[in-house]
Formats: structure tokens, sequence, C-alpha cells
């Protein structure tokens, strides 16, 4: 089993229980589809200043962004054997959302808060599982990818929950 840790960094917009829930389980699909238990996410939910601090610093973009994913992992990873027999979690990242990008994205789109944190949340686990979208197999795949998970949790893009 994975643990999933929410950390709301910001008071511009109101985050629930319910909204905490289904970042939860959209992360937990994400991992459950990938063949990934035994790791540890970390989600921070952010302002936009915030998250354009980290993005100019980490990316050397001047501009908020929806989501940023930090990963411990890099490249291909093999799990050790060590670490298989301790049955430890492993630290797979920290995924930093913007919640105003997410409520501006979320009204901009035509669906609800809760479908678009729970996209920026699978958008982001992927990133820490490696995938990417530099090229346009890549986006293609990732893509399909999100819309898997986002559909086996009933998260449409239409969703108006």
């Amino acid at each position: 089993m994975s643990t999933v840790e929410i950390n709301n960094l910001q008071d511009k917009i109101e985050i629930d229980k319910d909204t905490e829930e289904i970042i939860k389980k959209a992360v937990e699909k994400a991992l459950e589809m990938h063949g990934e238990d035994k790791v540890e996410v970390s989600i921070v939910l952010v302002d936009n200043e915030y998250i354009q601090e980290l993005n100019r610093h980490y990316r050397g973009k001047d501009e908020p962004t929806d989501v940023l994913s930090f990963a411990m992992r890099e490249g291909e990873y093999d799990f050790d054997s060590e670490f298989e027999e301790k049955e430890e979690e492993e630290l797979l990242g920290d995924i930093i959302i913007s919640c105003e990008k997410a409520k501006y994205q979320a009204e901009e789109y035509g669906h609800s808060f809760n479908r678009e944190i729970g996209y920026l949340a699978v958008h982001g686990i992927l990133h820490l599982l490696g995938y990417d979208h530099e090229t346009e197999e890549e986006k293609r795949k990732m893509r399909q990818k999100e819309e898997e998970v986002l559909l086996a949790l009933g998260l449409k893009r239409e969703d108006n929950l």
C-alpha cells in the first residue's frame, strides 16, 4: 500500500476533505494501474506566487504553472533486492499543484475544480513514474494514460461535480 501525504500551503482556494480524497484516489489509482506499491508521494497545494517562484528557480520560467513534479527516481529504475526485503516505502517524489491555476483551468475548460485537480495529480504522478511530453509520441502516451486513470475514477472531461 502506498502513502499519499497532502500539505495545503495556500489559503486562496478552499480545499475540503472531498477534494483531498479525489487527489489521494487519483494518485493511488495511477500508481495501482502502473503496478507500483510501497511508495510515498507528497502532494503540496500552493498558490500561483509560490509555484511561480519554484518554476523560476527550477525551470527558468518566470510564470506560474499548474503542476510541478520533483522525482526521486532518475531514468530507468530497478529496485534493490535489499529494499524489497525490507518492505519499506520508497519516496517517489513531490508534486506541487497551484490551486489558483487549477480553479482557473477548470473554469476555462468547463469542468469541475475537483476534476481539474484530479487531472493535475495524475499528470504529476505520471511524471514521477517517468512519463513525459517532450515529443508528440511521448505526449500521446502520457495523455492516453491520463485518460485511462481519470476514466477509471469516473472523472470525465465534462464532469461538473
